[in-house]
């Protein structure tokens, strides 16, 4: 079994034909649980229902950093919407000064957001998924500030250095990647998952985004987990097997799952 650590089934284009058919193109290639990510407030409700539909589908519930600072959310309602039975994780969370330049605007509200939403998961002892794009260090030190390796997490999409990866694993995350290792210009992202320890490692999709090799360009889906777990395999010099069965057993012992 393979499991999608990342990915957005409630936009996923109609071109793919329906969630159905998603689905089964998923189990085709071994993808049989996949953890749809909330972006903001709005979709939570409709990715919810997407856990109540779809017994493969599980969900993270979340306000990505990248929405506008006026999108704000009280703990209660976080609290309320991240209590389904469901929901496995508070995310995708985090910084992103990639899209917001702290240079020029205040951070502020990003990082409270952020705190906030960690303090939420420490309530419900859940883990966290992690949005950092041109923020790690800001990233880390609310990481630590705020004691999340209370409940650990994923530093989604990874494509840091070996030294960032190391205090996220120092802090009780996992590292997952996606699509983009796949890519033949991601010799540093490759050269990492050379040397990191195949026990702290998670797969993705980032679906409809980031297709990997062979379909580099294309609309992703969850079915594509498999690429990034032969690229894994083939980096490792390990059995495909082997490899898919330890990100779904490092799934499981992140979420307390038994898949």
């Amino acid at each position: 079994m393979i499991i999608d650590s990342h990915c957005h089934l409630n936009i996923l284009p109609e071109s793919l034909g329906g969630m159905e058919k998603v689905l089964a193109q998923a189990k085709t290639l071994g993808v049989e649980r996949m953890l749809c990510i909330a972006i903001g407030p709005d979709k939570w409700s409709e990715i919810l229902s997407l856990t109540e539909r779809y017994e493969q589908v599980y969900a993270a519930i979340g306000v990505h950093p990248c929405e506008p600072p006026e999108v704000v959310v009280s703990d209660a309602q976080l609290l309320a919407a991240a209590s389904h039975p469901k929901v496995l994780a508070i995310g995708e969370i985090g910084l992103d000064y990639f899209h917001f330049d702290p240079q020029q605007q205040s951070m502020d509200w990003q990082q409270a957001r952020f705190r906030q939403q960690i303090r939420i998961a420490k309530q419900l002892k859940k883990p966290i998924i992690i949005h950092n794009r041109h923020s790690t260090e800001d990233c880390l030190r609310l990481l630590t500030e705020e004691n999340a390796q209370e409940v650990g997490g994923i530093m989604h999409c990874f494509v840091e250095d070996l030294a960032v990866a190391e205090q996220a694993m120092a802090l009780g995350f996992y590292l997952s990647f996606s699509g983009i290792l796949t890519f033949k210009n991601a010799t540093d992202v490759k050269a990492v998952v050379q040397a990191l320890p195949l026990e702290r490692i998670l797969v993705e999709t980032d679906s409809p985004y980031l297709a990997p090799v062979p379909y580099r360009g294309k609309v992703n889906q969850p079915a594509y987990t498999y690429y990034v777990v032969q690229e894994i395999a083939d980096l490792k010099q390990l059995p495909f097997e082997v490899v898919a069965q330890a990100t779904t057993d490092n799934f499981n012992r992140l979420f307390g799952t038994h898949f």
